[in-house]
């Protein structure tokens, strides 16, 4: 069976089952739901914890051996399975099945894993699990909901931010829930419960935004000018290589080039996206972003992305950061004249 992560303590509180995955690319919602489970099994009786990651050298044998092993005094316990890349290939696969068949009443099997794919989501043990106990899939906190997210975790604290609190702290942390909960329970510790209000929190967080590509390339074709350029300086403050960012930048360039393309040959723009392989939670902004468009603009950005990418491999003397500026407004923007 499937438990919503938001159902999970109900369901823990009223029938521990006997297995579950924990999947999700959020490690403080993936931690938590762990504790859910672990919680309610120490309720239940379960007082002892093994714990295995199935790292790169790891022996399944020990695994294997540990659904056999009874403690000295029959003691419940909960046999943790941490899987860092999510596939245990064909040996651990195996012997987590086994391990799942041959469990008593008084072993509780918990795996976590990042977010698996569709073919490991499919495989014989995650089936195996989610048959016999529950699969509980983490997603991220979409950049909308953030706000909402931190006002909730504030409240549950005992703290009462107003909006512009809770916006500020979503700006600064920039989609880092561990990030976030750590800031929350800064401003506890400092203010104790009670109102929050934005200076509060301008004396308190720190500007821990967690900046990458892929959200500045997000920023830019999603339209939004002033957090890409916010992103875009983060990077550079972060010392991520510029032939990175330049990557990033014209593998978007290169895909709305194509998307502008079909579109002015008649396909439609739906199909076009999926032809393109464009992920379903992105079609939104790109289909924006083409819309506000001509195919020209995309072709003029990329003649100024090849002049980035030869500034940023040194075989040329032009400023590679202003070069990014002028490609991530152009994109934001609808306009490539600062090109």
């Amino acid at each position: 069976m499937k438990i919503p992560p938001n159902q999970l303590s109900s369901s823990v509180q009223k029938a521990l089952l006997p297995c579950y995955l924990v999947t999700g690319a959020e490690p403080l919602l993936v931690q938590e739901a762990l504790d859910t489970i672990r919680t309610g099994a120490r309720l239940q009786g379960f007082g002892a914890r093994e714990l295995y990651i199935a790292g790169a050298d790891f022996n399944w044998a020990e695994l294997n051996g540990a659904g056999a092993n009874m403690s000295l005094f029959a003691e419940k316990r909960i046999i943790e399975l941490r899987l860092p890349t999510g596939k245990p290939g064909r040996q651990g696969g195996a012997i987590i099945v086994e391990l799942l068949q041959n469990a008593a009443d008084d072993l509780l099997v918990l795996v976590s894993a990042p977010k698996l794919d569709r073919s490991t989501a499919a495989s014989k043990w995650a089936r195996a699990i989610e048959s016999r106990g529950a699969l509980v899939q983490i997603w991220p906190v979409d950049r909308r909901e953030l706000p909402s997210w931190i006002d909730k975790r504030m409240q549950k604290t005992g703290l009462t931010p107003d909006r512009s609190a809770v916006r500020l702290i979503a700006d600064r942390v920039e989609g880092n829930l561990l990030a976030a909960d750590q800031e929350i329970e800064k401003l506890r510790l400092l203010l104790g419960e009670g109102p929050v209000s934005a200076d509060d929190v301008n004396e308190a967080v720190a500007n821990s935004s967690r900046y990458d590509v892929y959200k500045l390339a997000d920023a830019a074709v999603g339209g939004e000018p002033s957090r890409a350029l916010r992103i875009l300086g983060g990077v550079r403050a972060e010392g991520v290589e510029p032939v990175i960012v330049m990557w990033a930048l014209t593998r978007e360039l290169r895909t709305l080039g194509r998307l502008a393309h079909m579109v002015q040959s008649g396909v439609e723009l739906g199909s076009a996206l999926q032809k393109s392989g464009v992920w379903r939670n992105r079609q939104g902004i790109v289909r924006s972003c083409v819309a506000r468009h001509r195919a020209t603009d995309f072709y003029r950005l990329l003649k100024v992305a090849r002049r980035a990418d030869a500034a940023a491999k040194g075989q040329s003397g032009e400023d590679v950061w202003l070069l990014a500026t002028d490609i991530v407004l152009g994109l934001a923007t609808g306009s490539a004249k600062a090109a």
